[in-house]
């Protein structure tokens, strides 16, 4: 006897599959604020690649007056730090932003926000997504948190 129900059931598993991409994300944000308050903060979190590559193109808040992208290098023996504009987030990898490498520089980190411990960050990334992160707020000579992002966090897992 030749069962019609067959595909009707297996649709549902047929479907399952088909499901979204896995997206972009970023994780273990926080900023060190500065012990000078004319003195930019930091910024540090993790970007994990979804199942598409994409690039992450800036960060905004409510909570400073400005926020830049940057990277520390080594340049004729001294460390420099220079903006960057665009920053690869490969498909399935992780790039980290963390003390000695990529960073955020945030400058007149709102009262509001050290008062709460916390900002939302909004990441701009290049295929139009915008994500909305909180980071922790670390007072200056803070530990970083327990789950900031090492420099080692930047490589493909």
């Amino acid at each position: 006897m030749r069962s019609y129900f067959t595909p009707i059931l297996l649709a549902p598993l047929a479907l399952a599959a088909c499901g979204d991409p896995a997206p972009t994300y970023v994780d273990q944000a926080w900023v060190r604020l500065s012990p000078n308050k004319d003195m930019p903060s930091s910024g540090y979190f993790i970007a994990h690649g979804g199942d598409a590559d994409t690039a992450l193109r800036g960060v905004l808040t409510d909570y400073a007056l400005k926020v830049e992208m940057h990277e520390s290098m080594s340049e004729g023996g001294k460390m420099t730090m220079k903006p960057i504009e665009s920053v690869p987030i490969p498909a399935k990898s992780k790039v980290a932003f963390a003390p000695g490498g990529k960073h955020l520089m945030l400058w007149g980190v709102n009262d509001t926000a050290i008062g709460r411990g916390k900002m939302t960050l909004t990441f701009l990334l290049a295929n139009g997504d915008r994500l909305l992160v909180d980071a922790i707020i670390e007072k200056p000579g803070a530990a970083a948190p327990a789950s900031a992002p090492s420099p080692d966090d930047h490589k493909a897992h």
